[in-house]
């Protein structure tokens, strides 16, 4: 066996992680950028008094701040918004919110 044959498959398991390294890395920069824009939709919403579209953003943070195990402060928001509304508890993106509500329980 040369050197070679010994060294190809040490390559392959570092070609590997370094692979998931990058991916790891580029999720968390994309993760990053979509709280931001979150966020953004959020004030925009709230200066509008769009409370569907809070809602909907409020969700979408809550998921993501979910997957990355930091749901409590997100959740809450959600919570806040999701309690405005006085009707309309049948419609699709109140009972996804109350969904991810009750999930965190």
């Amino acid at each position: 066996m040369s050197r070679s044959d010994t060294q190809r498959p040490c390559l392959r398991c570092w070609t590997r992680r370094t692979r998931r390294r990058c991916r790891s890395k580029r999720c968390e920069q994309d993760a990053q950028a979509a709280e931001e824009l979150y966020r953004k939709a959020l004030s925009i919403a709230e200066e509008q008094g769009a409370k569907l579209w809070e809602l909907r953003a409020a969700a979408s943070l809550a998921r993501l701040r979910r997957d990355q195990c930091h749901h409590i402060e997100a959740l809450d928001l959600l919570a806040r918004v999701y309690g405005c509304f006085t009707e309309g508890f049948d419609t699709a993106d109140l009972k996804e919110a109350k969904a991810l509500i009750d999930e965190s329980a």
